[in-house]
């Protein structure tokens, strides 16, 4: 006998959200495995803010619908409410008020019992390495442990669906780690995540990820499926002036792709044999070392980002 799969933990079908003349969602349909940590990737303006509100019910779909733990966003939004934890964009705690007051505060909102809230969030700030900070206001608190504050507002009711809008972006790269610290350990107790990201190393701790462009999903799978969608061989470049060897390797024969990443200068090739890159770069005039390289989620989304949308 055939087990009946589990249910999704968030399903969307045919969701759509225009604003004016711009289709900012596109008939997005999205199925997230409860305790999965789906990544949301895309460039500005692809449409992820806009999806994960509708998924918060911050935003009614124009058209289409999504459930939550069964419940739908359109017809059962005070249903899907307490399930969830979101974090916009935007710090949006109280800078005036202390780590404590804030905290207490989203709380209440949240219906979390008086007599749970100060062990609950002691327990939060302590795995979050900001219980000395308890009475210290917002506002004077690092980016990374403002989003660490917000992360543990979020939290309080214990929710069984994370819905985060880029939390890390702008925070430097040790409170980032940090953050994924937490966020794995919310993955190991069975915690649905789905989080916008702009970093690709971001990408590589998720389960799961979506490419969104255009209001429209055009790649979804796990990493190592993603990363399988690049073809060829891919090679770095370390040269003595790299904008210019990379000016020098445009249109060599079977270039799939080459961008800048940092001062290196990767090259996406038909061919494995790194001599078509290094005979190009000796013939104009560069001195550069070039090894072989494994593709990783900034190369993939890089070069899925350069395919033509399909219609």
């Amino acid at each position: 006998m055939t087990a009946t799969p589990a249910a999704p933990a968030i399903e969307a079908v045919g969701l759509s959200r225009r604003f004016g003349e711009v289709q900012a969602v596109d008939g997005v349909d999205l199925r997230i495995a409860k305790g999965a940590v789906f990544g949301l990737l895309g460039p500005d303006g692809a449409g992820k803010s806009t999806l994960i509100r509708m998924l918060a019910t911050v935003l009614r779909p124009d058209h289409g619908d999504a459930h939550l733990e069964g419940f739908s966003v359109r017809r059962a939004s005070g249903r899907v409410t307490p399930l969830i934890g979101y974090m916009s964009q935007r710090f949006s705690l109280y800078p005036d008020l202390t780590v404590a007051e804030n905290i207490d505060f989203f709380a209440k909102l949240r219906g979390v019992p008086k007599d749970v809230r100060r062990p609950r969030m002691l327990q939060l700030l302590e795995g979050m390495g900001l219980a000395e900070f308890v009475d210290r206001q917002a506002g004077r608190l690092s980016g990374g442990m403002k989003q660490k504050l917000f992360l543990a507002s979020t939290l309080m009711h214990e929710p069984d669906v994370l819905l985060l809008d880029e939390p890390t972006t702008g925070v430097d790269p040790v409170s980032r780690r940090e953050f994924w610290r937490i966020l794995a350990g919310l993955h190991r107790q069975g915690t649905t995540v789905l989080v916008a990201t702009p970093y690709m190393d971001e990408a590589e701790r998720c389960t799961e990820v979506a490419f969104l462009e255009g209001g429209r999903i055009r790649h979804q799978g796990s990493p190592a499926q993603i990363k399988a969608l690049v073809p060829g061989r891919l090679f770095e470049v370390q040269a003595d002036d790299p904008r210019a060897a990379l000016a020098a390797l445009q249109g060599l024969p079977g270039l799939l792709s080459v961008h800048l990443y940092g001062d290196v200068v990767r090259v996406l090739l038909e061919t494995d044999d790194p001599q078509v890159v290094s005979a190009a770069l000796t013939q104009a005039g560069h001195r550069a070392d070039v090894r072989a390289a494994m593709v990783d989620m900034e190369t993939a989304f890089a070069f899925l980002a350069e395919l033509r949308p399909a219609s």
